[in-house]
């Protein structure tokens, strides 16, 4: 690329020589009435040094006192003390502007108040843009986005935020739980057979020698050696401080991941609401505005352009589809109407089948493994336990291509069927896993009834489940592992497949077989649904969170080893804007879906008399209260007040005036800027039709 000429400012005489001397004129101008409306001075903005529209047609030798004045206002320019990045300037006056400013500085020193000012600000730009370059696979989120749009790269983006959650969480487990297990001591051994107990014997170790395969089916299923071990509740001692860390530590977790989550999905929020505005989506703001001039090397503008030419392809798509939707008749809006309805009853069907399903499973897994031809054949029992996993999976596998055929038909534009989809896939998944928790509650509590015969000596069903939590860590880690597994399988005997037979089969048929895109919406709902899985069990398995971690981070390598190798661009794009808001909401749902269960076990079910850090207490959360008991009396005071209604109505009041006032401010804000965005547009019409009679008048011999 040829490197363009400095600009000098004071090289006045170019524009001189732009045209040649014209015959005078009787009366103003065009160019003269022309500089006069309100649009001439948006000329500024060009930078200085650039001369109006029309004065290339109409500059004649008797303007030199214009020219003398638009010198003088281009040396005014020059000193704007603001800095050269907030001046909508080409690159050439900017740096023009930024040796004007050091020029300056230099003369009158550099103790001022503004130079403080400035360099703290620069100081906060550079800190922006250091923690922007930390920030782990940026490049690769680039060249995902140019290359493949911006919903894909908003997949990764989210993988990425998740995977900090679940760094953040393991290390919190790591220093609240695992560490205190330790420091007080070895922990004990599982209670021995020969304890006698009214809650029933509880031995988890195996006995005998075990042959590989069942080390291979317990690492799977986490039953044998694994399920007295740091993985699962059950291993952790009766200790008083550890019961306080490890209950506390669920708490900051989730608390943790909910400030994360809203900070996000706040961010989300301004560009959703930039997007849907139309302030920010029109094709000139495309054309003229998205370009970076500080970009350096081909790759780099390669990305760019890619990035704009999906951006304008997601405009002209939905362009397109809300045109459509205004020239619609009342039939035509009737049958649109017909036909979503029709779609959203099917889709109710379908859903309601898939949630009886996880039922049937889950109460068929229960009595097979009562059977002794089950418990006798490893494999056979194996299979048995992963019965509702299994099922829950080929659901989440069928049911969201359906959802995908089915939305098109809906007529809506492309961002919002997204939308759609994931609303229903979201649905079906996190609604599936409160299905299995719903069985599972009915297995411990003997389906609510406390003066059930199993139920009524311990308040659980111990000759079923005698330590339930480890139950509970169990199934939502064997969910973990056939997530992990059958995304594997697919990549490997699916994916991979398909793009070696596009090689293979020449012409349409190898092309109809090996074009393949990226389907964000299933591959964000995996996500969401994992991460809600692991919420729901970081209580009941510690261990968890690290488990995703490393997931997750397998999981980034090679979703993008199956992007780049399998994957061709996306054929309909859709906005980012509208889902980087919307993936969020979804993990707040999932992060309040996954809380339910949580503060039920805690507050309601009576922890194992045999296993755990809560066993011999009627409740897990009646270790707090009695923790706060030991405390001093001040202490015990300023907490119970913390809890108590007169410290919870004044703080309902205050929050509540506060709601008001920020939703009146915004209510003024919004009335203010519609009035602001009609005042340009009046503006707008009175700009041409000034220009038009300037225009016609100048036709005119005389007119002006």
């Amino acid at each position: 690329m040829e490197e363009s000429p400095a600009w000098r400012p004071e090289a006045r005489g170019y524009f001189e020589a732009w045209s040649a001397p014209q015959e005078a004129r009787a009366g103003p101008t065009l160019f003269s009435v022309l500089n006069e409306l309100p649009s001439a001075a948006t000329v500024r903005f060009r930078g200085p040094g650039v001369l109006p529209w029309g004065a290339l047609e109409e500059q004649d030798e008797d303007d030199k006192s214009y020219t003398q004045a638009f010198t003088e206002a281009e040396y005014m320019d020059l000193q704007d003390p603001r800095p050269s990045r907030e001046l909508p300037w080409p690159m050439q006056a900017r740096r023009a502007h930024r040796k004007s400013l050091a020029r300056d500085q230099m003369a009158r020193g550099s103790g001022s108040r503004a130079d403080w000012a400035r360099k703290l600000r620069r100081c906060r730009q550079k800190i922006r843009e250091s923690w922007h370059r930390l920030q782990p696979w940026a490049w690769t989120l680039n060249k995902i986005g140019g290359q493949f749009g911006a919903g894909t790269e908003s997949y990764f983006s989210l993988l990425r935020f998740l995977l900090l959650l679940n760094v953040l969480a393991a290390v919190l487990t790591a220093c609240m739980t695992l560490l205190p297990t330790w420091l007080e001591g070895a922990p004990p051994g599982p209670p021995s057979l020969g304890v006698s107990s009214p809650c029933g014997p509880y031995n988890p170790n195996p006995q005998g020698l075990l042959s590989f395969s069942s080390q291979i089916f317990n690492l799977l299923s986490g039953e044998g050696y694994l399920e007295w071990s740091p993985l699962f509740y059950g291993f952790y001692p009766p200790r008083p401080r550890l019961a306080i860390t490890y209950l506390c530590s669920v708490f900051v977790t989730g608390l943790l991941c909910l400030l994360l989550i809203l900070h996000r999905s706040v961010s989300g929020m301004k560009q959703t609401l930039l997007a849907e505005s139309g302030t920010l989506t029109s094709y000139s703001h495309r054309v003229f505005s998205a370009w970076d001039f500080g970009l350096c090397g081909d790759v780099h503008v390669r990305l760019r352009q890619g990035t704009i030419l999906f951006e304008l392809q997601v405009e002209l798509e939905e362009a397109a589809v809300r045109r459509q939707a205004t020239v619609q008749t009342l039939g035509q809006q009737a049958r649109v109407w017909l036909v979503r309805g029709l779609l959203n009853l099917l889709v109710i069907g379908l859903l309601g089948a898939a949630f009886y399903g996880v039922y049937w499973a889950m109460e068929t897994s229960v009595q097979l493994q009562e059977q002794p031809f089950v418990q006798q054949t490893a494999l056979l029992k194996l299979g048995v336990n992963y019965l509702p996993s299994v099922f829950i999976s080929g659901v989440n596998f069928v049911l969201p291509p359906v959802f995908k055929l089915l939305a098109p038909l809906e007529g809506y534009t492309r961002s919002r069927q997204v939308v759609f989809i994931l609303l229903r896939t979201v649905f079906l998944r996190l609604a599936s896993l409160l299905v299995l928790l719903f069985s599972l509650w009915k297995q411990i509590t003997c389906e609510g009834n406390a003066e059930a015969p199993d139920c009524k000596t311990c308040g659980y069903n111990y000759k079923e489940l005698p330590c339930w939590e480890t139950r509970l860590g169990q199934e939502m880690y064997k969910l973990l592992i056939f997530d992990l597994l059958t995304g594997l399988a697919v990549m490997l005997l699916i994916q991979f497949p398909r793009k070696l037979l596009c090689g293979h089969c020449p012409g349409a048929l190898g092309r109809l077989l090996g074009t393949q895109e990226f389907q964000v919406p299933d591959e964000v709902l995996g996500l969401i649904y994992a991460q809600t899985v692991v919420w729901v069990g970081s209580f009941f398995c510690p261990i968890l969170p690290l488990l995703n971690t490393a997931k997750f981070l397998l999981l980034f390598y090679l979703k993008k080893f199956t992007l780049f190798s399998t994957c061709s661009p996306a054929s309909r794009t859709f906005r980012a804007s509208t889902v980087n808001f919307f993936f969020p909401l979804v993990l707040l749902l999932g992060l309040a879906i996954s809380a339910i269960p949580v503060l039920y076990s805690i507050f309601l079910i009576p922890p194992s008399k045999l296993c755990g850090p809560f066993r011999g207490q009627p409740s897990i959360w009646n270790r707090i209260p009695e923790s706060i008991h030991s405390l001093p009396q001040t202490a015990q005071n300023a907490l119970f007040f913390l809890g108590s209604q007169a410290f919870a109505v004044p703080l309902l009041l205050v929050s509540s005036i506060l709601m008001a006032y920020t939703v009146a401010l915004a209510n003024s804000y919004g009335r203010l800027i519609s009035e602001l965005q009609r005042q340009v547009e009046t503006e707008s019409r009175n700009k041409v039709f000034l220009a038009q009679r300037a225009v016609a008048l100048s036709s005119v011999p005389g007119g002006l």
